[in-house]
């Protein structure tokens, strides 16, 4: 009699979809396209810049402003911006552990300084473009 060794069948395309930890990481990796589709955009309007053509950089500033682009350029901001930070924040504590006086600073009080300067940071921006 012979021994078969037990083989868990495991789908090659779904298995990221059983876990939570693994479906937040595959949408992490997947901002990758958000950044490469988000670069050709800036590549291709720096060298219309660059070309020295008005006829070109204008063409490109109203390309930009077309609702597909200004609906990627939203979701870009609001998923890759948002969720990246986000996501960062809450893994500061374990990359980055920080002792005062021999004790170990709590996690959430390394994440509420990163969300404090976050938001301080982004005032002051606004602040600077005029807004405030």
């Amino acid at each position: 009699m012979s021994r078969r060794p037990y083989q868990r069948i495991l789908s090659k395309t779904t298995w990221y979809l059983r876990n939570g930890r693994y479906r937040s990481y595959i949408l992490r990796e997947l901002t990758c396209l958000l950044v490469v589709f988000y670069s050709a955009g800036m590549i291709i309007g720096l060298a219309a810049l660059a070309s020295g053509s008005p006829a070109r950089w204008e063409a490109v500033l109203a390309a930009q402003q077309n609702t597909p682009a200004v609906v990627f350029h939203s979701f870009a901001l609001i998923f890759f911006v948002v969720y990246q930070t986000l996501a960062w924040f809450r893994l500061a504590p374990k990359a980055m552990v920080l002792r005062i006086a021999g004790r170990k600073v709590p996690d959430r009080s390394i994440v509420l300084a990163h969300y404090l300067v976050w938001a301080a940071l982004t005032l002051g921006v606004f602040w600077l473009a005029g807004v405030f």
